[in-house]
């Protein structure tokens, strides 16, 4: 196999601190590979084996609840590091990653996490920071998931998604990967029958355009209206 470029990570929070050959070090340990849409990367309760980094594509993060139901409670984005058990002083997966499009990701031994935070500048402080706000992104879906109005909550959940991969196209605002309806009462907490009523309204009112897994916002100010009502 091809050795990974150096430039896969110069630039990006974890490693921003370090010099090409501390870089070159974290490659020579690296695995890369792909994943199709779909394809679980590891499982909630599973032991936690290797850390990794996004390099392409997008994730879901998904949690089981008691019940038994899955609740989409974030996505990570390009650049992320995610699986990252061991910060959290863990030794299994607290959630499950899952491919939300075509994506690239490194992977690493979970035994060189102690190394990586102990051995390289700014590592451990950018790891905390991003699961600092992980912690925070969670907290809040759950809290709208408890206290919020269906139509608010799908709102605010479409925005994030818009705020975290949304493209400009002469449409409007297109969300960057695959997205349908399921997952979206996946990431609310509500019924697949009243997330198509609320798109299939907002698409009558000029809102967004969806089909089966494509969303585009049409009306963004529109949609932040809703959101905070």
């Amino acid at each position: 196999m091809a050795k990974l470029d150096e430039s896969l990570l110069t630039g990006l929070p974890p490693f921003s601190r370090l010099n090409r050959e501390q870089i070159r070090e974290i490659l020579d340990h690296a695995t890369s590979r792909r994943y199709d849409e779909g394809t679980t990367i590891f499982r909630e309760g599973h032991d936690a084996e290797r850390f990794y980094l996004l390099l392409d594509g997008y994730l879901r993060v998904v949690r089981t609840t008691p019940g038994g139901d899955q609740i989409i409670v974030l996505h990570i984005a390009p650049g992320q590091l995610f699986g990252i058990a061991p910060a959290l002083q863990r030794d299994t997966y607290p959630a499950s990653a899952i491919a939300a499009a075509e994506s690239i990701a490194l992977s690493w031994p979970v035994r060189l996490w102690a190394d990586f935070t102990a051995s390289y500048e700014g590592f451990a402080t950018e790891s905390y920071k991003t699961l600092g706000t992980r912690l925070g992104q969670i907290q809040e879906t759950l809290t709208e998931m408890a206290t919020q109005a269906v139509e608010k909550r799908v709102a605010s959940a479409v925005l994030r998604l818009v705020n975290q991969s949304g493209r400009k196209t002469g449409e409007g605002i297109e969300i960057a990967f695959p997205v349908t309806r399921q997952n979206i009462s996946d990431m609310t907490g509500t019924t697949l029958h009243t997330v198509s009523r609320l798109l299939s309204a907002w698409e009558k009112s000029g809102i967004v355009r969806s089909t089966r897994k494509h969303v585009v916002v049409t009306d963004p100010h529109r949609l932040v209206l809703l959101s905070d009502v």
